[in-house]
């Protein structure tokens, strides 16, 4: 995916904004390596709706938390809703999201097809992620 410098130069901080809203975001959806492509369509989708939506990408979660609050609130601003999007475990995703957010992800394990079918299948679609963040307006 095409970045500017300033993004670029962002990646050392373990997380950025890889897209934004016009205006204050009321969601921001949070992925990682492949997930990122969903992440985007998602907000695609849901900017055609009307939503404020804004994509952070977070390749070092360890690194992103090492950040300076002010960095860390201005990538995550305090008052959107947040979902992350991880096909892997859930678990560590919940820091970054809230009470109030969500993650889609998977807390399973063994499933053997090819990789459309199981993101598919475990929901790492950006009409299902679409969807998750919608519920959460």
């Amino acid at each position: 995916m095409p970045r500017t410098p300033a993004q670029i130069a962002a990646i050392a901080r373990g997380g950025y904004v890889l897209s934004d809203s016009e205006g204050a975001p009321e969601l921001v959806l949070i992925a990682t390596g492949s997930e990122v492509a969903v992440a985007v369509e998602a907000a695609k989708l849901l900017t055609a709706q009307g939503r404020r939506v804004r994509v952070v990408s977070m390749p070092c979660t360890s690194v992103f938390e090492a950040q300076d609050a002010a960095y860390r609130a201005s990538v995550l601003p305090a008052g959107a809703k947040r979902v992350a999007i991880e096909a892997g475990s859930k678990e560590s995703w919940w820091r970054f999201v809230g009470l109030d957010g969500a993650v889609v992800g998977m807390d399973t394990f063994g499933a053997s097809a090819p990789a459309k079918k199981l993101f598919e299948h475990f929901g790492f679609t950006a009409a299902n992620v679409a969807q998750v963040a919608a519920g959460l307006l």
